[in-house]
């Protein structure tokens, strides 16, 4: 058997890469990992969930994502309803989130401005975000691990031809390969493994990640405006990178 890393990395973005169709109403992509100890993931994170979905839904089936949540519709959709229940709940997420133990690498790539700074030259915004991910995760790892260890890095499936290229960009970057930018790291004193997976797996970790990523991408685009999400995971935050 290999040897595991103790740490376990959860993967969401908010927005969509694109340069040749950007929403000016949403021009960046945001890239959450969140990394967390396997150890405090059994005993606190996980239990901390399902206790949370068990008292607003008596089961545990519910995947908590941030657009329905925000929009309250689907399993939310009650939320619209009665307003001080409401109110409770998005106290009891917001409690939720800033008690469990996990640290954030967030990256979040202004689209337009990457746009009209590069031109034709543009990277992906998805590529340049999970380069700086990574590279801060390996530096996370040596200060936590022992190196040579197996490391999984979970994201959610978006379809089989996107999660090819995005493995294809991920395993190019930790095997030290470099087509543009800055300088290339090296990544083999550890071991690192992407795994894809459907939303209906209902991984915790997944929910933690889809939670982060678009309050990060608000705080880049409207730095100046309330941002009570972004407020609550501050303190979590390792690392906030902003390109260019």
């Amino acid at each position: 058997m290999k040897e595991f890393s103790d740490y376990v990395v959860y993967v969401d973005e908010s927005g969509d890469h694109s340069l040749t169709s950007i929403d000016q109403q949403y021009p960046v992509f945001a890239l959450s990992f969140c990394v967390v100890s396997k150890a405090e993931y059994i005993s606190k994170v996980v239990p901390a969930l399902q206790d949370f979905k068990f008292k607003y839904w008596g089961h545990d089936c519910v995947v908590l994502h941030e657009h329905e949540i925000r929009k309250e519709k689907g399993d939310f959709a009650f939320l619209r309803t009665n307003r001080a229940l409401r109110n409770g709940f998005m106290q009891d997420l917001s409690d939720l989130m800033a008690s469990v133990p996990f640290e954030i690498i967030g990256c979040v790539i202004d689209k337009q401005k990457h746009l009209d700074k590069y031109g034709q030259t543009a990277w992906n915004p998805y590529e340049v975000a999970l380069k700086m991910a990574l590279e801060r995760l390996l530096l996370f790892l040596r200060e936590k691990c022992t190196v040579g260890r197996l490391s999984h890095v979970i994201f959610e499936c978006r379809g089989p031809k996107e999660d090819a290229e995005l493995e294809l960009a991920f395993r190019r970057t930790v095997a030290g390969h470099k087509n543009w930018g800055w300088i290339s790291r090296d990544f083999s004193d550890f071991e690192f493994e992407p795994r894809f997976v459907k939303k209906g797996a209902n991984s915790t970790g997944l929910q933690l990640a889809d939670l982060t990523a678009r309050p990060m991408g608000l705080k880049v685009l409207r730095p100046t405006q309330e941002n009570r999400a972004f407020d609550i995971i501050a303190p979590k935050l390792r690392e906030f990178k902003t390109f260019p």
